[in-house]
């Protein structure tokens, strides 16, 4: 492909999770060789993304707002992205979903013969019970020309559960963005989250309070380290889903409680943060606390590297394609107690100077300019061909169509 390519990038929200990162990421490295993308997502009135790209150009899709159950707000969320492509707005060599929604909706439209096909990313796998869900999600992959994973792990899990033989593409780091360099930001974030009389040291937990982020393992591992360092504090960002987390939540809560409100003030949830804070959080934190159960690959884990932040991570896929136990302290994600004695280690000054440098090490393989020729490599084996939104006359018929088939 040696001409400029037309690239759709499409992710399922605005809000800062890995994957719509790594879709805005990807959007700015392949503009930066040339190509014309534009990112879309989702958006409710007043939304916008948490982080706009520069130079890719971005879409946000109107969206309506709804509290329903995640199968109701999934189809609606499909049915707004099929209306707003199915009606010219959309016209790319490449169409390119990066989750089960709009791998969701660009199925629809590659079935109703509006888009020539689709790439698909799969960053993970879920197990959903619901039956909507989970054929959603079989179809968003199943239909795709094809698909793409970001670690070894998951194309077997892709292979082994649907037969689909991916491309391994790899993730990245914004260098940057994510530096060891202090900033003049770095000490009234800190001086925030220590309120109350915190003092620290200060435990970063990245991704809310969820199941497979194992945030109540974190929390119990968390407790028992305070029994050493009485004024440890425990920061838990980020956790802007579309999911019901709330009986997760309630568990935490629980353990929480338990513990007295001496504890309850060491623990500090922040919420999604924005872009310049979530930077001087790796910074000002004395380790990153990611032993999470299920993950794609672990943007948190290079973030906080590039910050020169040591990492205490999960002994299992895909953290052990690219850690071994000189670049990150690896643990059994279910054991609170093996958590805790990390947590405690990385306070050695031998061992967390090793950490640090060798996380630098790892963090500078990995870049988004390396993903996006990556990315470039596999959509040569996509067939090119205009869109059939180019077509002009009868937009809003084949708007109409494909509603009326969805509907049905």
């Amino acid at each position: 492909m040696s001409r400029p390519l037309r690239i759709g990038l499409f992710t399922h929200s605005t809000n800062p999770r890995g994957g719509v990162v790594h879709c805005l990421e990807l959007g700015e490295a392949l503009a930066q060789l040339g190509h014309d993308v534009t990112v879309h997502a989702p958006a409710e009135a007043g939304r916008r993304f948490f982080r706009p790209p520069v130079l890719a150009r971005h879409v946000l899709v109107p969206a309506r707002a709804v509290k329903a159950a995640l199968p109701v707000v999934v189809r609606q969320r499909i049915q707004e992205y099929v209306d707003y492509v199915a009606n010219g707005n959309a016209s790319f060599d490449i169409f390119h979903a990066h989750d089960g929604i709009s791998g969701g909706a660009l199925a629809d439209l590659t079935e109703a013969g509006l888009i020539e096909g689709f790439v698909r990313t799969v960053h993970h796998l879920d197990q959903f019970e619901d039956p909507y869900l989970d054929a959603t999600q079989s179809r968003s992959v199943q239909a795709a020309r094809q698909c793409l994973c970001v670690s070894s792990h998951w194309r077997g899990a892709l292979f082994s559960r649907y037969g689909v033989d991916a491309t391994t593409v790899p993730n990245g780091v914004n260098l940057s963005r994510f530096d060891p360099t202090p900033t003049d930001s770095d000490g009234p974030l800190r001086d925030k989250l220590m309120e109350g009389g915190r003092a620290g040291p200060f435990f970063l937990a990245v991704g809310g309070i969820e199941r497979r982020k194992n945030t109540v393992n974190i929390l119990r591992a968390f407790l028992e380290v305070r029994q050493s360092l009485s004024r440890a504090v425990l920061v838990i960002a980020g956790g802007a889903s579309l999911l019901d987390h709330s009986d997760y939540r309630r568990e935490f809560d629980a353990v929480v409680a338990a513990a007295g409100p001496d504890a309850a003030n060491s623990v500090v949830i922040t919420g999604a943060m924005s872009d310049d804070q979530m930077a001087s959080a790796y910074r000002i934190a004395d380790a990153l606390v990611f032993p999470s159960t299920v993950e794609g690959f672990g943007l948190a884990v290079l973030e906080a590297m590039a910050s020169g932040t040591p990492v205490i991570t999960s002994r299992m896929p895909p953290f052990t394609e690219y850690l071994d136990d000189s670049k990150a302290i690896l643990v059994d994600p279910h054991d609170p107690g093996q958590i805790a004695a990390a947590m405690l280690r990385v306070f050695d000054p031998s061992l967390r100077h090793d950490l640090r440098s060798a996380g630098l090490q790892v963090s500078v393989h990995y870049s988004w300019q390396a993903s996006a020729a990556a990315h470039m490599r596999a959509y040569g084996g996509v067939a090119v061909t205009p869109s059939p939104t180019d077509l002009k006359g009868e937009p809003n018929h084949a708007g109409n169509a494909v509603s009326s088939s969805l509907a049905g």
